[in-house]
């Protein structure tokens, strides 16, 4: 998948899953401060859990919070394969 095609794919999943829309420039800011050591650590991951809720105006609970943070910790992602990651939120294969 095309760079440009995630993208549009992202902000679809959000607008769908939130009703809220969200632009390239808003997803691309939280973006670029996500680095691969993000997804190891807990304290920068529920930051950025955080940080997106906050983007897109939803609140997610402290459980989900805690879910989002096992699930990712404990699935074999290779964490600098972004477009995989992204792939595995959209629920694709």
């Amino acid at each position: 998948m095309a760079n440009k095609d995630m993208s549009k794919d992202v902000l679809s999943v959000v607008k769908k899953k939130t009703g809220k829309s969200v632009t390239s420039k808003d997803i691309e800011k939280i973006a670029s401060g996500v680095k691969p050591s993000t997804m190891q650590s807990e304290t920068q991951l529920r930051a950025l859990i955080k940080q997106v809720s906050g983007l897109v105006n939803v609140k997610v609970s402290e459980e989900t919070i805690n879910d989002i943070v096992q699930a990712v910790k404990s699935s074999k992602l290779d964490t600098n394969n972004m477009q995989q990651l992204m792939n595995m939120m959209m629920g694709k294969k």
